[in-house]
């Protein structure tokens, strides 16, 4: 098989679906057009397919490439078999090409290549022949040193020839990954003060069933010099695999000879290499699975759903520095910035609830977003007395990276006369009302949705976020006319220059057309196609300017309404979409000479032009007075929202300063593997209380009505 069908093998998908995602990609199409404007191409491959083609054939081409490589070394050495070029061939990992590759490297200084500097290398053959008359000492003279020493470099040679043996490693690599156990011990004279690695004080459990978020926690422990972490196994059994393979004729006077060069190939150079292969494919698949669970989280963050329409007063809590408020009009804009001290030191609460009062009254506030760090519960307990008796609610919300942004080159040009603080609360507000607008200019490592996220690779992590936020923006659409440089970083085909041509063109007057932006500089035939589809006018001269649909089927969307004598000026109304319904668009299709992908997208935009995916979900939860921890009993029923799924469970903000705990055997009458598959990041979930521990302010929760 060839690259191409080996990946639509393993990706479950035809050979013509591959071969057009790669052709489109090297023609310059981005992920996201490819999977909304490409359908008929690909078979409706999603961004994750694509992705996933994108990245696996390159790591095939890079195989292939190696394994000619190979080939071609051990060819010049002539010591290539047709049975060696076919098991190359066969690999399907770069690790097994280089163990095939190992005996015929070119090697560093070692104890056998001295040996074999030496002349030793024909008693090494000698020894392996196992031969039954004579003895070692008649079989070690004539060589230039003495006969001890000759039969120790002899073994030396022999213990290279097995430790470069593919199969041999291939065993017992495969013995060790089935039948082992991952262990960890506290270290000696360490100091854990949190009890932070407490559970692996002692630990183990078997290799193939570790789990990944216990791999970083081990690994984590044992960089901070915690924690002793190794692999434990029958070497014993893998020993006597060796001898039986190795040792020919038992009777042989070498035996004793084979048997110790067996046990040093093991002890010196397989079991630290295989361990250490082992260690790094249990850490590479840990960190694809926390990176996923952070994809996952932030996935779910960023399509929580906005609060539209709405003026809403930014909370940043603080104690000694005061807390600072931020009133925004329901786009986002400051209306005023103000101080308050209502906790300690100062305990200004009258006068700090006379500013908060009258800001709400002033600018009619209807909503207050209150920021989860410091201070937020005593923050929460002001908010929920001095609004009480009235309409507004409140909701607190994550600060995670709000400080970063803060602090941000960005966030210093957009308010370069403010305190970081004063920038806080404007991003805690944005983030109740537009939370993908504020969340994507944060680094999506900052917005703490993840686990162990310092601990996986920070390359693939950055990718693997960037790739999810490219994701959800183009999934979701941007108005041209207000969207903020920081969304349009992650627009389809869009770069700086042409970000800058268009903030630049609607500085002097807003787009009323698509088709004003092909002229924009920098905007090329290619980069309007890539990203025309993904930007929006609102209330452009052209209705379909403010839909998904492409420009490029504005042609076929006109052709269809007039067959179906539609009127374009309709679009919205109840007449209009009673229409859509009566198509028969697999017929039409036909009809009209289009694929039926391109058609369905085109109809159910017509329906629903320019919607926000983000409208159909459920609406954040809202409070109008205080839960304290002391207000909980088992069994209580609570409203909450996710703020964070983990390996082991979720956490669920249902008030408090700390959110509950769900661990993942509450989660589901039945076995759960993964709690992503229960619930994700900005749910809405009913809860029930089952512990509270009041020392330490930890309250475990369940998704199970006892």
């Amino acid at each position: 098989m060839n690259n191409k069908e080996i990946l639509a093998k393993n990706l479950e998908i035809k050979v013509s679906q591959v071969e057009a995602v790669l052709n489109l990609l090297s023609e310059g199409a981005t992920i996201p057009f490819i999977a909304r404007y490409r359908k008929e191409a690909t078979g409706s491959l999603d961004e994750e397919k694509i992705r996933a083609i994108e990245k696996e054939y390159t790591y095939l081409e890079n195989l292939s490439k190696r394994k000619e490589d190979v080939i071609r070394l051990i060819e010049e050495k002539d010591l290539l078999t047709p049975e060696l070029k076919e098991a190359i061939l066969a690999c399907e990992k770069l690790s097994d090409v280089e163990d095939l590759y190992r005996p015929f490297k070119e090697k560093k200084k070692t104890k056998a290549s001295e040996a074999i500097k030496m002349g030793l290398e024909p008693l090494a053959k000698k020894i392996m022949s196992f031969p039954t008359t004579g003895s070692i000492e008649q079989l070690a003279s004539g060589y230039n040193c003495e006969k001890q020493k000759a039969i120790e470099g002899a073994k030396y040679i022999i213990a290279e020839w097995i430790s470069d043996n593919a199969y041999y490693r291939k065993y017992i690599k495969k013995e060790i990954w089935n039948n082992g156990f991952i262990t960890s011990k506290l270290k000696k004279n360490a100091v854990d003060e949190k009890k932070v690695y407490q559970m692996y004080y002692d630990f183990e459990e078997k290799i193939k069933y570790a789990k990944h978020y216990r791999i970083l926690a081990m690994n984590r422990g044992e960089s901070e010099k915690i924690l002793n972490v190794s692999l434990e196994f029958d070497k014993e059994k893998i020993l006597e695999y060796l001898k039986n393979k190795i040792i020919k004729n038992k009777d042989s006077f070498v035996v004793l000879e084979v048997e110790s060069a067996i046990e040093d190939a093991l002890k010196r150079l397989i079991y630290p290499s295989v361990e250490r292969e082992i260690r790094a494919d249990l850490t590479e698949d840990a960190e694809k699975k926390a990176i996923l669970t952070f994809q996952d989280n932030l996935e779910h963050l960023l399509m929580t759903k906005p609060i539209k329409d709405k003026v809403v007063l930014g909370f940043d809590p603080a104690f000694r520095t005061g807390c600072k408020l931020a009133v925004l009009n329901p786009y986002g804009n400051v209306l005023e910035i103000a101080t308050i001290y209502p906790h300690e030191p100062k305990n200004e609460k009258e006068k700090s609830k006379e500013i908060l009062t009258s800001l709400i009254q002033k600018y009619g506030v209807q909503i207050i977003a209150i920021g989860n760090g410091t201070a937020s519960r005593e923050s929460e307990a002001f908010v929920a007395d001095s609004i009480k008796g009235t309409n507004i609610l409140y909701n607190l919300v994550s600060e995670a990276g709000a400080s970063v942004y803060s602090a941000s080159p960005l966030a210093i040009k957009e308010f370069p006369d403010l305190t970081v603080e004063k920038r806080s609360a404007i991003s805690i507000g944005r983030r109740v009302q537009d939370p993908l607008s504020e969340l994507v200019k944060i680094d999506p490592k900052s917005i703490g949705v993840g686990e162990y996220q310092h601990d996986v690779n920070q390359k693939e992590l950055t990718e693997a976020l960037g790739f999810t936020v490219s994701k959800i923006v183009n999934e979701i659409g941007v108005n041209i006319n207000t969207a903020s440089t920081s969304i349009l970083n992650y627009i389809s085909g869009l770069t700086k220059k042409t970000i800058d041509s268009i903030i630049k063109f609607r500085e002097k007057k807003p787009f009323t057309s698509r088709e004003e932006v092909k002229s924009l500089p920098g905007f090329s035939d290619k980069v309007f196609e890539q990203s025309i589809g993904f930007l929006r006018i609102v209330d452009g001269k052209n209705p379909l300017d403010k839909t998904r649909i492409h420009p490029e089927s504005y042609e076929l969307t006109n052709k269809l309404l007039q067959q179906e004598n539609i009127d374009l000026k309709e679009l919205g109304s109840k007449e209009f979409n009673e229409k859509l319904a009566q198509i028969d668009v697999r017929k039409m299709a036909a009809e009209l000479d289009t694929d039926i992908y391109t058609l369905q997208d085109i109809v159910e935009e017509l329906k629903h032009p320019g919607q926000d995916y983000r409208d159909k979900l459920d609406d954040i939860v809202l409070k109008s007075d205080v839960l304290t921890i002391q207000d909980l009993k088992e069994g209580m029923e609570l409203k909450g929202t996710v703020r964070n799924v983990t390996s082991f469970g979720a956490f669920v903000d249902i008030g408090l300063h700390d959110d509950g705990l769900v661990h993942i055997s509450k989660m589901s009458k039945n076995f759960v593997k993964n709690p992503n598959d229960i619930v994700s990041v900005g749910d809405i979930v009913t809860v029930y209380v089952c512990g509270v521990d009041l020392e330490k302010e930890k309250v475990q929760l369940s998704l199970i009505k006892e």
